[in-house]
């Protein structure tokens, strides 16, 4: 088979995918169709009412004279209840006959609504239960990918996923359960009555379908193609849109504004155009479906109508034929529009389940073991890392690194810019996992040890400050639970973040705002800091950690940072190369390797990299004071 073939098979059955949830409920699933059943039921019978009621009572037949036997024949059946009919007619007179039948037709009416509601009520928790599991495993499936997964694709195409793909994909099952159970049922029980009725004209019926079926589906087909193309991009819109917000500062800085709105009208057009035609095409079939109806309706009426001129045909089987066929035309509707709403959420349902079905790469082993308590030290065996890159090939960072990290001690790493600084420390928390090579602690390779226990061991504190729309408390606490206020105050104080948080209008309980656009950036890595501190771990993971700090808070936070590295193994990634001047072993790295380790005296006699770089940054701290 080939490849596009197979896709297109995958991508077909995404959908298919999304109702395996329906297995969660299947006494809801049971009464939504047994009172759909009897709605339709009910319906019937008040149709099927109407034509003897009407012959009988204004005279277009007269009644059988002999009681007839009950038989399985559309003349048998007639015949009996004409003959019933005309009984209860003699008995009670026409008014109070006119009047039983009506309140008899009238709970027919009564039933068939009550029944179409209860089948739309256990509808209900069936259609919003299934959406609250696609987004809870949709957002447990985010939080378990590896972060390199996120590397190079664009933030707002994944909302988009999340939101409009969603929406989607909810209105989309609605739309099919709701017609997809009743609408079959409904077309079998009416069209068994046509057939029941005259199989002369029941052959009409058979001819309109299936052209009706060919069109419809070529329409569902291409309904899908541009619903694929609009969702991608939505998501490119949204992408734009998401970057102007995230870099207004810049945008504005540099008076870009114009540029980003002409990037966001032409994205936003694009999407309008494209979901434009799957409007069109979606719209096209309930119409269509109904035009040929209609058309089968036209030649029944007049080859019919024809047949009842003749004396072929009585003429209250015509008109409950006709009726009952009218009826038909809207459940084909029904099952036309269904079908066109299902090709849309396919292609959404795809497009969820590319995150869902991506694979995870950092998996734990069955049977992982607790990470034991650290005692000796920390060893990378010829590691080897690349990301992928946007052409679809592997971009190296990290070749052959072999590095032993003793317990209780600091290590410093350094380097230019993209040598892999951050990577090698990224590794041991297993945010990424090597190509090759592994990472072990105490001879344990860290693949062997349970994921939870391996990060509980290890704190880290970014460069890129991560805070979360809640309260500062909040913050310093996250990942713990049931601390103290004392505890999370001792936190703030080593990372000299108490004093401007008890400044501020509720303390520890102000909220931080969206990344905590409420503070300074300096603000906001006191407050990663305390985070860091308040865990406690034996490894920490520095990158970058005072980057973000004026000279003052620099020296306030690093004397705490000193304070809390004692006994401690921490690696550290430092851009000031003087404040690591003290740190048990410096790493410096070029492109991908190791190219020199020691202490700072050791490397400045060696007169290699990294005394270039310390050169480098001193002559820079010079002119920057100038």
């Amino acid at each position: 088979m080939k490849h596009s073939q197979l896709r297109h098979r995958i991508a077909s059955s995404d959908i298919y995918r999304v109702f395996r949830y329906l297995r969660f409920y299947p006494k809801e699933i049971a009464l939504n169709i047994f009172f759909n059943i009897l709605s339709i039921l009910f319906n019937l019978c008040s149709f099927v009412m109407i034509v003897p009621v009407v012959e009988l009572f204004f005279g277009f037949s007269d009644p059988p004279t002999v009681e007839p036997q009950f038989g399985l024949s559309q003349t048998e059946v007639t015949d009996w209840a004409l003959y019933h009919l005309y009984l209860i007619k003699e008995s009670q007179g026409i008014w109070q006959s006119l009047i039983i039948f009506a309140g008899a037709y009238l709970a027919c009416s009564l039933f068939y609504n009550l029944t179409r509601f209860l089948g739309l009520f256990f509808l209900s928790p069936i259609r919003n239960g299934i959406q609250q599991r696609l987004r809870d495993d949709l957002y447990l499936k985010m939080t378990i990918l590896p972060i390199s997964y996120f590397k190079g694709r664009r933030k707002g195409d994944i909302l988009s996923r999340l939101s409009s793909d969603l929406t989607d994909i909810e209105w989309s099952v609605v739309k099919t359960l709701q017609s997809f159970v009743k609408d079959p049922i409904n077309v079998v029980v009416f069209t068994a009555s046509l057939l029941f009725i005259s199989p002369r004209l029941f052959l009409l019926f058979v001819v309109v379908i299936p052209p009706a079926i060919i069109l419809i589906s070529k329409i569902g087909k291409s309904l899908k193609r541009n619903a694929i193309k609009g969702q991608e991009e939505l998501g490119n819109m949204m992408s734009t849109y998401k970057e102007t917000l995230d870099n207004l500062e810049v945008v504005k800085a540099y008076r870009r504004e114009q540029h980003r709105q002409n990037l966001f009208d032409k994205a936003n057009d694009e999407y309008n155009q494209r979901m434009m035609r799957v409007a069109w095409r979606r719209q096209a079939g309930g119409p269509l479906s109904e035009v040929l109806g209609t058309l089968g309706l036209g030649f029944i009426l007049v080859l019919g109508g024809g047949s009842v001129i003749a004396g072929g045909l009585h003429p209250s089987v015509f008109i409950l034929f006709v009726i009952l066929f009218a009826r038909l035309i809207p459940p084909i509707h029904g099952i036309s529009e269904a079908y066109s709403s299902l090709q849309k959420g396919s292609a959404s349902a795809r497009r969820l389940f590319e995150i869902m079905d991506a694979d995870e790469r950092i998996t734990e082993k069955p049977g992982a073991v607790m990470m034991p308590e650290f005692k000796n030290e920390i060893c990378y065996h010829g590691v080897n890392f690349a990301y992928d890159g946007e052409d679809g090939h592997r971009v190296p960072v990290l070749q052959e690194v072999d590095l032993d990290i003793p317990r209780g001690k600091k290590v410093a790493i350094v380097g230019p810019s993209g040598a892999g600084k951050t990577t090698l420390a990224d590794l041991l928390p297993r945010f990424y996992d090597p190509d090759s090579g592994s990472i072990t602690i105490d001879g344990i390779d860290i693949k062997e040890m349970n994921i939870n226990s391996l990060r509980r061991n290890i704190g880290v504190v970014s460069q890129n400050c991560i805070l979360f729309n809640d309260t500062v408390a909040n913050n310093i606490t996250f990942g713990l639970d049931n601390i103290p206020a004392e505890r999370i105050r001792e936190a703030a104080r080593q990372a000299a973040a108490d004093d401007f948080i008890m400044q501020m209008p509720q303390g520890y309980d102000t909220l931080v705002g969206d990344h905590g656009s409420a503070l300074s950036g300096g603000q906001r890595q006191r407050i990663s800091i305390a985070r860091a501190i308040l865990r406690d771990p034996p490894i920490m993971i520095l990158d970058e950690a005072t980057s973000a700090l004026d000279n003052e808070s620099q020296r306030a936070v690093q004397s705490a940072l000193d304070n809390m590295m004692k006994g401690r193994t921490t690696i550290v990634i430092a851009h000031r190369l003087s404040t690591i001047e003290n740190a048990d072993m410096i790493v410096v790295m070029d492109h991908g390797h190791i190219v020199e380790t020691g202490s700072h005296a050791t490397l400045m006699a060696s007169g290699g990299v990294y005394k270039s770089l310390v050169e480098m940054q001193n002559i820079g701290i010079k002119h920057s004071r100038k």
